[in-house]
Formats: structure tokens, C-alpha cells, sequence
């Protein structure tokens, strides 16, 4: 199922998630201007696993050089259509929980989905040696919160039937269900296969990114905006 738009309207301009899809495309021509120096780049920049778990190579960067990775890398992107997706999803799904939590504060989670995304896909590809770039997991954090703020939005989706398309409709929470579901089955299948990755993607990043989601969304709480447009201040 590929989203087209939700029919759920915000009532601001969506500007973090605006800025971060501008940054992330800029980020990403940058790359393509790097030409044989793209590979060092994305190993600096990248979350490569194994330059945190091996010791002979983790004692060789400072703290900072090691904890940068884990921010740099969501801006990243390995490709076009890496790019093209993941800024599709993040403008259909960020704009209503960039309403709910206030601009401040849904910048401050999506770099805490983004990061907790790294630290799993960290801790299930320890002796990963490829640098992982792209913005999923954060973006999967959007959507674990957009599930739970709203399970009945209508999401436009075109879903290929054999060799024709159609446009259905259908609740957040049956589209991001699926979504949900078809990351574990696919987690589990290169889990099994003896790595955390299966079809060169990060699963596992994109199933703790939607986990975080839900959980720092909890944490976090509604806008004070928010509070008052519920009518509870």
C-alpha cells in the first residue's frame, strides 16, 4: 500500500517538518556533489555498528565523533528515490503531530525517534560494517505517534491488486497496522537470516523508531496550544 494524502487537515504551517524535509534535500545534493569522497562521507557521517562495538576501532573517535552519527545520520539519504519516500511519508503524517506538539517540541521528538531508531538498529547489527543513512526511523516515529493521536484519520491509498491500481480508503490505524506488521515480518525474516537488515533496509530501526514514537509521545504529552484547543486549560 503506497500513501497518497491523509484527509486530515492541521490548522498551522507544518514549518519543522517543512524545514526538515528542506534539509534533508539539501543534505542530499550535497552528497551528490561529494563524488568519490561520498563513501568517506557516509562512513563519518553514517551509523556504521561496528565502530561502537568493536574496541579497537570505538577507542579510535572522541565521544563526540560518536555520538554525531546518530543525529547526521537521518539527514542522509542513499538515494532518490530513499529520498523521495521518506519525504513523502514525513509531509503526509508530520504536519497533525507537528500541531499537537507544538513546533519546539516536535522538533525535540522527532531527533529523539530518529535517535532511538539508531540505538536499535545499533544494538541488532553489532557487526555491521555499512554505514546506515535516511530519515525512516524518525519518520517512523511520526507515525507510531500519528497512530495513537489519530487511529480514524482517512489515509488515500493506492494499493496494486496483480497488474491494475486502485485508490481505497482507509483508517490510519489499518494502514499503519499493516505497515507495523509487514517491519516485524521482514525484522524477523533477517533476525533468523543472522542479520538485522533483510533487502539492504533497516527494519529493525523502523519498528523502534514506531515504538518510540508512541512512548516519548506519552512522555511529552499534548501542546499547551493543544490543551487549549481540547478545552482542558
Amino acid at each position: 500500500m503506497i500513501p497518497i494524502r491523509d484527509v486530515n487537515p492541521s490548522r498551522g504551517t507544518p514549518v519543522v517538518t517543512y524545514g526538515i524535509i528542506a534539509v534533508c534535500v539539501l543534505a542530499f545534493l550535497y552528497e551528490l556533489m561529494l563524488g568519490r569522497q561520498l563513501h568517506n562521507f557516509l562512513l563519518e557521517y553514517g551509523l556504521a555498528p561496528i565502530r561502537y562495538s568493536d574496541p579497537y576501532i570505538s577507542t579510535r573517535f572522541t565521544f563526540s565523533e560518536q555520538a554525531l552519527p546518530f543525529i547526521t545520520s537521518m539527514f542522509l539519504h542513499g538515494g532518490w528515490l530513499h529520498l523521495i519516500g521518506n519525504m513523502w511519508v514525513l509531509h503526509i503524517f508530520g504536519d497533525n503531530v507537528e500541531d499537537y506538539l507544538g513546533h519546539e517540541r516536535y522538533l525535540l521528538f522527532y531527533l529523539l525517534c530518529g535517535v532511538s531508531a539508531a540505538a536499535v538498529h545499533l544494538l541488532t547489527n553489532l557487526d555491521s560494517r555499512l554505514p546506515t543513512v535516511g530519515a525512516s526511523g524518525a519518520i517512523a516515529g511520526v507515525m507510531g505517534a500519528y497512530c495513537v493521536l489519530f487511529p480514524r484519520a482517512r489515509i488515500l491509498t493506492l494499493l496494486p491488486i496483480f497488474f491494475f491500481f486502485t485508490f481505497i480508503e482507509v483508517p490510519a490505524y489499518v494502514f499503519l497496522g499493516f505497515w507495523f506488521l509487514l517491519q516485524f515480518f521482514s525484522g524477523a525474516v533477517g533476525w533468523l537470516s543472522g542479520s538485522g537488515t533483510h533487502g539492504g533496509i533497516a527494519w529493525w530501526a523502523h519498528i523502534g523508531g514506531f515504538g518510540a514514537g508512541i512512548l516519548i509521545l506519552k512522555w511529552f504529552g499534548p501542546s499547551r496550544t493543544q490543551r487549549r484547543f481540547d478545552g482542558r486549560e
